[in-house]
């Protein structure tokens, strides 16, 4: 069993910050369970652009108001407390805070912690060393 509170990650190698969001990584692939688990907060007046071409991702609106766009059809979606959208087909989008948006993500297949957002928004895919990284931190 393997149990984490987020606020005991803060400044630790799983809180990863930009300017417009931060994600505390619950979970990543050294736990080898197939999945990575996020809670993501993005901030209040802010626009941040995602391409995940090597995951799919599961986000679950939890706090918060926004938009969410389709980068590749312009559709738009509203966002906040309740919402969930499932980027099955690796869709270029972008997030619109109004307010504080606060995200449980999941990933498929789980994100190291060391990837970082290239130029393109995109995360290389990362696959963890058996030996080096089996242990939890």
């Amino acid at each position: 069993m393997y149990v984490v509170n987020r606020d005991d990650l803060n400044d630790t190698d799983r809180d990863v910050k930009s300017e417009t969001w931060r994600s505390r990584r619950m979970v990543l692939g050294r736990e080898r369970v197939g999945f990575s688990f996020h809670d993501t907060v993005i901030y209040a007046g802010t626009r941040s652009t995602f391409h995940y071409q090597n995951h799919i991702e599961a986000v679950y609106c939890v706090q918060g108001q926004g938009t969410l766009i389709n980068e590749e059809t312009g559709e738009t979606h509203p966002l906040s407390d309740g919402t969930m959208y499932l980027l099955d087909g690796h869709e270029k989008h972008t997030v619109v805070a109004d307010t504080e948006l606060r995200m449980a993500c999941v990933f498929n297949p789980p994100v190291t912690g060391r990837e970082v957002h290239d130029e393109n928004g995109v995360y290389p895919l990362v696959v963890e060393d058996d030996a080096a990284d089996a242990v939890r931190n």
